[in-house]
């Protein structure tokens, strides 16, 4: 059996499924097979929470899930990507508290705060499963929490015969995980580029009607690949990192300019200059960081709506050099990168081919992402291969480079076993 890094295709996710079933003696016969991917936010990052619209793919790095209904109240689940953990089994609604110290350093919080959230908003479970469970995607900026937690609530809905024809409401449930019961303070941004994202298309939301477009690519544009660098840090979860602070300095800026007389509900809501220089004035000697962040989403918001344009038009080249300027922004101004997220950076940038680059996800650790012709992907990589491990020693035997396609967010296997 290939290791769970070596995985890279559905065929392969299947074998080791099946391996690792017979192993564990967990009956998947006859059992389907939901995979869901990872995604790649084009703009705006640390926009969700700051209420801006957003724009992404879904990317091929996945999480596999084979399960069956067992016909007793009972789960049963096993993770090859946590094999110390063991296998996982409780019966439906009895699970920790949310945020509970016996649960916080398992991965069995997620099925747990699965079982949790779906019974507090009113869908009757009955019905337990076994399951298997295998991913492929980086730790830390490809939204491997989200992936898994969307697997999750469809398998078990799917299991007990339960329908939710709002989509939206399943994003909802799938922060709810997040956010009530393990404590990471997410927005949507990543359930939203996973849910509805399809093969060969842009992911459009508009946070103010909560709805969602298509947009392709303009037919003129260069051939061009997403290349996502995991540094090889490990990032314990959101709850511990700096996008917890960052989300509560907008989310204080906001309360004072409230108190301050100005009409806004978040910092999207600041799109003239003439209101922006007003709070900024009001603010910047008293809290010149929280202006800092104010700063990065007022600028990222004008720059979304070029480069939302210039990928209708085609011009990858334009939303390549925007997506190094939010880049830049997230460094300098949103202070939500880190030192091996910039070397990649760094790296990346020295290849004529790379169009942008710039750190991805919740920030600190993880993985940057950078636009690439489609001519210097083979450069890039071999790039990283040569500094990456001179740069981040620490690092030469855990960093990886993935050549990512654009990808349908969620697909369901049937008769595979």
């Amino acid at each position: 059996m290939k290791a769970v890094s070596q995985v890279t295709n559905d065929k392969q996710a299947f074998a080791a499924i099946k391996t690792i079933a017979a192993k564990k003696k967990i009956n998947i016969k006859g059992a389907k097979v939901r995979r869901t991917s990872s995604r790649f936010c084009i703009g705006v990052e640390h926009g969700d929470y700051n209420g801006t619209e957003l724009f992404g793919v879904g990317t091929d790095r996945f999480i596999w899930m084979a399960y069956k209904p067992n016909g007793t109240n009972k789960m049963r689940l096993y993770s090859e990507n946590f094999p110390g953990d063991g296998v996982i089994q409780f019966e439906l609604g009895k699970v920790p508290a949310p945020r509970s110290p016996k649960a916080a350093d398992t991965w069995a919080r997620f099925p747990y705060g699965v079982n949790y959230i779906l019974q507090k908003a009113g869908y009757k479970l009955t019905q337990g499963i076994d399951a298997v469970l295998l991913g492929n995607i980086p730790g830390g900026g490809m939204s491997r929490s989200a992936s898994l937690a969307l697997n999750l609530i469809l398998s078990v809905l799917d299991a007990n015969g339960i329908v939710e024809k709002d989509q939206m409401k399943i994003v909802d449930l799938a922060q709810a995980v997040e956010n009530e019961y393990i404590g990471s303070p997410c927005g949507k941004l990543d359930q939203i580029m996973i849910l509805f994202a399809k093969q060969g298309m842009g992911t459009h939301y508009k946070p103010a009607t909560r709805s969602i477009s298509y947009v392709p690519l303009g037919k003129k544009a260069k051939d061009f690949r997403i290349v996502v660098m995991d540094t090889g840090t490990v990032r314990p979860g959101l709850e511990k990192s700096t996008y917890k602070v960052r989300r509560s300095e907008c989310e204080e800026l906001v309360k004072k300019a409230q108190k301050a007389g100005f009409k806004i509900s978040c910092l999207a809501d600041i799109k003239t200059d003439a209101l922006y220089n007003k709070i900024k004035a009001a603010f910047e000697k008293k809290a010149p960081h929280m202006v800092d962040r104010m700063t990065y989403i007022f600028k990222a918001q004008k720059r979304f709506y070029k480069m939302m344009a210039a990928w209708k038009k085609g011009d990858i080249v334009t939303v390549g050099r925007i997506f190094r300027e939010d880049g830049i922004g997230l460094r300098d101004e949103y202070k939500i990168s880190g030192p091996e997220l910039e070397t990649m950076c760094d790296i990346v940038r020295t290849v004529p081919q790379t169009i942008g680059e710039r750190m991805l996800g919740g920030g600190d650790k993880g993985a940057a992402g950078a636009l690439v012709l489609a001519s210097g992907a083979d450069a890039v990589k071999k790039a990283v291969d040569v500094a990456y491990p001179q740069s981040r020693p620490d690092f030469a035997d855990k960093y990886a480079v993935h050549t990512c396609k654009v990808v349908d967010g969620v697909k369901v296997f049937e008769k595979v076993f």
